[in-house]
């Protein structure tokens, strides 16, 4: 028997089928077939009020769950606070979801140290992230229209030139 090796051409053909799947299939994510609508749930901001997610109907928003010790997530974050700085005033909204698992001071100073401008919200309970999809990978963003419905799932950091296009798509719709 041959053993298994990437320079091995039967192990080469499966990685290339596997990668032509495609991340989602591999980790079991599902992915947003057409239009769902996005799920019912309540995200507890940082200064202690509600938001629903019908709050968010008629504006375009980012919802993005993340964690303080996401590498990733960090990385990421000016990018989401430049997308949000730029579409803001034109019907946009960002929702920055922190996990479970991440000590509420912990968000709370990421939130005031680097001035995030949208809303930050704390789910304690893991519900919120159960709700969209049992979310565990971080960075994980949802684009929803403004009819409540989830246009696309981000696994890991965003296209933001793409991202920005798709928005303004969605803005003049």
């Amino acid at each position: 028997m041959k053993p298994i090796s990437p320079t091995n051409p039967s192990r080469r053909r499966s990685l290339a089928a596997a990668a032509a799947l495609g991340a989602t299939a591999i980790l079991g994510l599902p992915a947003c077939a057409g239009r769902e609508e996005a799920p019912t749930s309540t995200f507890v901001l940082l200064d202690g009020s509600k938001m629903a997610t019908s709050d968010l109907k008629g504006k375009v928003t980012l919802v993005n769950f993340w964690a303080t010790t996401c590498v990733t997530c960090v990385k990421e974050m000016p990018e989401i606070m430049a997308t949000y700085q730029k579409y803001q005033d034109k019907g946009y909204e960002t929702v920055a979801v922190a996990m479970s698992y991440d000590p509420p001071a912990w968000v709370l100073n990421f939130a005031k140290t680097r001035q995030l401008p949208f809303k930050v919200a704390l789910d304690n309970t893991g519900e919120v992230a159960q709700a969209w999809g049992d979310v565990k990978l971080t960075p994980t963003s949802f684009l929803v229209d403004k009819e409540g419905k989830i246009v696309k799932r981000y696994v890991g950091e965003p296209d933001f030139p793409a991202l920005h296009q798709l928005i303004e798509k969605l803005l003049a719709a």
